[in-house]
């Protein structure tokens, strides 16, 4: 397969398992690792059985002990055995949140906004990041957009003025920050989807929040969630490596407009799962008790 990158190549080795030959040592570590996996006595993974039921009996052939206990962030007001403290909250704050967006957001109508945000590593070229800004406004929704203070690569413009300009660009058509509550933004009743790096942490909180999902994948495993989110789970759009202002325009309306029905009929069994998986007696909730009571039986 011939290895295809959309970032820069002074950024990071955006070809992580996508690469041209088989012996590739990108591959060949990953595959080493993998390998590495069966000494483990158990697997802990952040998602619910529900989701993922087919791939989760597959890995029982390899590992004897699997705790489905996600989405985590979900968890974070779950109380475990009768303990009267919820548990700490798992969201990982890496710069500090503009909670201004969410009266912004009030003031807008019901799932009338695209919330676009990319996770704490990805940059964008100076053309990259006008692409998608013409995308927005062109597809005429209002839209919410996380652009880290990093996120503009400093030698291909000046990132400071290009953001500058975008932000006094986007007055009356949306709203740029340079971090958001994302859990709280994607409860907010005025979003209507989400445009995404494809992250993990992400796809299970827009997943819970029962928001579709438009994702734009680069490294890792963001390649092959784009697609279950897409064609599998059927519950977003894979924008896949295109970068292009027709491109984004069309996947916001389609998802927003055209293909909605479809997608949110999908979205809203798969959130009402997510939801019922962590509260008492759902298939995370019960998960959790297991390892916790799994943990006390080696330790004491």
């Amino acid at each position: 397969m011939e290895a295809v990158s959309v970032y820069h190549p002074k950024l990071i080795d955006s070809a992580i398992c996508r690469v041209e030959t088989a012996g590739d040592p990108i591959l060949e570590f990953f595959i080493k690792e993998a390998r590495a996996m069966q000494r483990a006595s158990a697997l802990i993974l952040n998602t619910f059985h529900e989701l993922e039921a087919p791939m989760v009996s597959k890995l029982t052939s390899f590992f004897s002990k699997i705790y489905t206990i996600g989405p985590l962030h979900a968890l974070s007001s779950v109380r475990i055995n009768g303990d009267r403290s919820p548990l700490a909250s798992t969201t990982g704050i890496l710069w500090k949140e503009d909670k201004g967006c969410i009266t912004w957001l009030d003031s807008l109508p019901s799932e009338s906004v695209i919330f676009v945000s990319f996770g704490s590593i990805v940059r964008f070229t100076h053309d990259q990041m006008l692409e998608f800004w013409h995308g927005l406004v062109n597809s005429g929704k209002p839209f919410l957009w996380v652009i880290r203070p990093d996120s503009i690569i400093e030698e291909d413009s000046n990132s400071g003025e290009l953001l500058m300009e975008l932000q006094e660009r986007t007055k009356g058509k949306g709203l740029i920050v340079s971090w958001a509550p994302q859990e709280q933004v994607l409860a907010h009743g005025a979003v209507g989807g989400f445009l995404t790096h494809g992250g993990w942490n992400s796809i299970m909180e827009s997943t819970h929040a029962g928001v579709p999902m438009i994702c734009w994948p680069g490294i890792s495993d963001q390649q092959v969630n784009s697609r279950f989110v897409s064609e599998v789970w059927r519950v977003g759009l894979d924008m896949k490596d295109k970068c292009e202002r027709s491109v984004v325009e069309k996947m916001v309306r389609d998802l927003m407009e055209a293909k909605r029905d479809e997608i949110m009929k999908v979205m809203g069994v798969v959130a009402k799962q997510a939801g019922e998986s962590v509260k008492e007696g759902g298939s995370s909730y019960r998960n959790l008790e297991t390892l916790i009571q799994d943990i006390w039986s080696i330790t004491t």
